[in-house]
């Protein structure tokens, strides 16, 4: 697995071994940064809700945000993680590493914590989306930034909602047996 495009591009990351994680292909980055290119610039917040070995939000750091969020509820994920931020020597200033399952990490934000522009989803295909959906779709949560878009990565048999309270579908991309929903607060 390698970063596709800017400050890293290249550069090979480190992989788990084994099927438990299923890293998003170079192909579907590079589909996902070309739809995402207007919107990371040096002011961009990224979080990466689980987010196995970092690709995605490192990609998105590679690409000019400023900063990153990476969430996993896998010790091991995490770990993996932080030797990929290491390995690129990425400045811990610009990221943090959670540990936890992506609905409880976002739920046990504090109401003055710091919001992101764009997040990335990926969880396990058989995974029930519908937790974290509500929860951006709620308007007691800030999680999400004015104008921020949400990215949910599925698998093409796993249909979606096209809204969710005020969080609307705008985009989906088909990439083989997999999805992306883009998703923003109307």
């Amino acid at each position: 697995m390698r970063i596709i495009s800017g400050t890293y591009r290249g550069r090979v990351l480190k992989s788990p071994s084994g099927s438990k994680t299923r890293p998003t292909s170079d192909r579907l980055r590079e589909t996902l940064f070309n739809v995402l290119q207007t919107k990371i610039d040096t002011g961009t917040r990224f979080l990466d809700l689980c987010a196995g070995t970092g690709a995605i939000g490192i990609e998105a750091i590679s690409r000019g945000a400023k900063f990153a969020t990476f969430v996993d509820k896998s010790r091991r994920a995490c770990g993996l993680i932080e030797e990929n931020l290491d390995l690129l020597e990425i400045s811990e200033e610009r990221t943090e590493v959670f540990q936890s399952a992506a609905d409880e990490f976002l739920r046990r934000r504090d109401e003055n914590s710091e919001v992101w522009d764009i997040v990335f989803f990926d969880p396990p295909y058989q995974e029930d989306y519908s937790k974290v959906l509500y929860l951006f779709a709620d308007d007691n949560i800030k999680i999400l930034a004015d104008e921020g878009v949400f990215i949910a990565e599925h698998h093409a048999k796993n249909v979606l909602p096209d809204a969710v309270g005020e969080l609307r579908r705008w985009r989906i991309l088909k990439q083989g047996e997999t999805n992306l929903s883009f998703y923003e607060k109307n």
